[in-house]
């Protein structure tokens, strides 16, 4: 352990970050366990990168005889790529009919800006104060675990993101209205400049905002002023895609939304480095004349294979239907927990979690975090998210059982109940 924090430091630098206090040495990832090098076993309530389960045994028979046959990229014709668009375009709305395959939702989410960019002939983008959608230099602009060096570009606005505990305005019916002012300021601000608005980009279940409850028609008002301010709306269902929330295939759904483009990345492939943008037509179209963009290794052949196993294992095992199930089971037992912190509990499918606040009213950073560690400590990994990180995340692998549930959220009471305040 010690020798390979040494050689991280040494070789990759000083702050590749680690999750908790004492890292963990992984060596094996079975199904929804982890496994560290000394044996001990954990159960994974973080991680959506192995969608289907950590190693699916179809995904790596898919991977390696793919691999083991032809790699290539898209200069040359294959199936894979074809096969695949056809697959996963049929999961969405007649017009999203048309994808670019890249390797990261980075990747996606920067694809995704240009195009509204081409359509529109403007640079103006909006998103919220408390979100991340990658760490290109265009997409980094948007999130907020950093400030830009030289701070944010002229072209980006960043409003007030909605929240559970504390809602816009006080009240979650005021909330929507508040998002949409907001967001019409900020159209208007970016016009006035001189800039023009290109487009709104978000998470539609705001997961890095801490998956604050909002209800379906949240973004009616605001998608109708963007429409009339003739921008884009970006959809980034990297977190909530491909089923997690258990009710609709993909969290715009669940909202109501009906965006102009759509990213993906991380669970798309297993955990293999796949990421997507969806998108229509005339909108594609406008973008391959306005940037001529190629990927080398966007739709490779293996690339191709891992997604459209993942796709049928989502389908053949019937993932999205245990993610509502269990989902619910799950968020249930949560809400049974007590403690004086507690201010929340809340969740949408395999996406779930309580929020803290102390007993001054305000978020308790430090206690969840001190949670986070102790339940590392006995065998369950999840981590914390929000503004103020003050809210607990359970995002688990799609086959996580009611069995796995009873063990996260039973050992979880334990936990609180051994740490008062």
């Amino acid at each position: 352990m010690n020798d390979i924090l040494v050689k991280r430091k040494k070789f990759l630098g000083e702050n590749i970050p680690t999750f908790y206090k004492k890292p963990i040495h992984i060596v094996k990832g079975q199904g929804v366990w982890l496994y560290d090098s000394n044996g001990k076993r954990y159960l994974d309530c973080y991680n959506n990168v192995p969608h289907v389960g950590h190693c699916h045994p179809k995904v790596v028979e898919a991977i390696s005889k793919q691999a083991a046959t032809l790699n290539t990229h898209t200069r040359y014709l294959h199936d894979g790529i074809v096969n695949y668009a056809e697959m996963l375009t049929s999961k969405f709305s007649e017009e999203l009919n048309q994808l670019i395959m890249v390797c990261t939702g980075s990747e996606a989410n920067d694809i995704a800006l240009r195009m509204a960019q081409a359509v529109t002939g403007k640079s103006g983008f909006i998103a919220t104060d408390n979100t991340y959608h990658g760490n290109t230099s265009l997409v980094s602009q948007l999130s907020t675990r950093k400030p830009p060096i030289g701070g944010h570009s002229k072209n980006i606005r960043l409003i007030p993101a909605p929240e559970s505990i504390t809602p816009l305005g006080g009240s979650h019916k005021t909330q929507a209205d508040i998002f949409a002012r907001n967001t019409e300021k900020a159209i208007n601000e970016l016009e006035e400049e001189g800039i023009g608005f290109a487009g709104l980009m978000l998470c539609p279940i705001f997961a890095n905002e801490g998956f604050p409850i909002v209800l379906p028609g949240f973004l009616d008002q605001t998608i109708e002023i963007i429409k009339k301010a003739g921008g884009l709306i970006i959809s980034d269902e990297v977190q909530s895609g491909f089923g997690r929330i258990g009710s609709h295939w993909w969290g715009h759904e669940c909202l109501g939304l009906k965006p102009d483009i759509v990213t993906l990345g991380k669970p798309m492939a297993n955990g293999h480095p796949v990421g997507a943008v969806i998108t229509q037509s005339d909108i594609m179209k406008s973008f391959q004349s306005a940037f001529g963009y190629f990927n080398t290794f966007g739709g490779n052949p293996v690339s191709c294979a891992a997604a459209i196993a993942t796709l049928k294992v989502l389908e053949d095992e019937n993932l999205i239907e245990n993610a509502q199930n269990i989902g619910a089971y799950a968020l249930e037992k949560l809400k049974g927990i007590s403690h004086p912190f507690i201010a929340e509990a809340r969740g949408n499918g395999l996406f779930f979690g309580l929020e803290f606040i102390n007993e001054k009213g305000q978020p308790a950073i430090d206690f969840t975090a001190k949670i986070v560690e102790e339940m590392r400590e006995r065998g369950v990994l999840l981590n914390t998210i929000g503004k103020h990180r003050n809210t607990l995340k359970m995002r688990p692998p799609m086959p996580f059982s009611k069995e796995n549930a009873n063990l996260a959220i039973e050992t979880l009471a334990d936990v609180l109940s051994d740490c008062p305040k």
